[in-house]
Formats: structure tokens, sequence, C-alpha cells
């Protein structure tokens, strides 16, 4: 199962790096993407979600860093009323250059 990394600015110039066990995040952000807080953290929230189930699926357990993700996307959007999430990088990109 390819993992990946996906890299983000929030409102006020902060970066971070969060990882995805499946390229499921592609299907719900796109890089250079900008995103209103409360819409990525639902997009991530679901994109995680789909991704843990998949490692669920393939080897009977829930992928704990997809959730550590989500957490920690979780806090850092706690810190922010308004503004938006810019989708930084995505890696690795699609297979054939899609997204």
């Amino acid at each position: 199962m390819p993992e990946m990394r996906f890299a983000v600015r929030w409102p006020d110039g902060a970066e971070t790096s969060h990882y995805s066990p499946s390229l499921v995040m592609h299907d719900f952000l796109v890089t250079g993407g900008r995103y209103p807080v409360q819409e990525f953290v639902s997009r991530t929230t679901e994109a995680l979600e789909a991704a843990s189930a998949r490692v669920r699926e393939k080897y009977g357990f829930a992928c704990t860093s997809a959730m550590a993700s989500q957490e920690s996307i979780t806090a850092n959007a706690a810190g922010y009323r308004d503004g938006e999430v810019t989708v930084l990088s995505m890696e690795p990109p699609l297979p054939g250059g899609a997204a």
C-alpha cells in the first residue's frame, strides 16, 4: 500500500507536514488548493479515516499514524477562527501525473 506525506501552510504562515498510509488524500485535496480551515479539517478527516480503513482491510488493524496526523491537524485548526489552509505538496503524486 503506497504511503504519502502532504505539507500545508496555515493562515498564519506556519507550515506542517502530515502522513497518510495511502494515496487516497489525492481524492480530497489538490496541491496548490486553498481550503477554509474547517473545510480542510473535514476533508482530511474523511480522507484519513478512509486511509485507515484501507489499512484495517488489508492488515486487520487501523493505522495509528493516520489518526495521529488527524489529531495534529485538528489541534492546529483549533487555533484559527477563519482563514485558509494551502496545500503545498503531496508526495508522491498520483501515477501518470494526474492531480
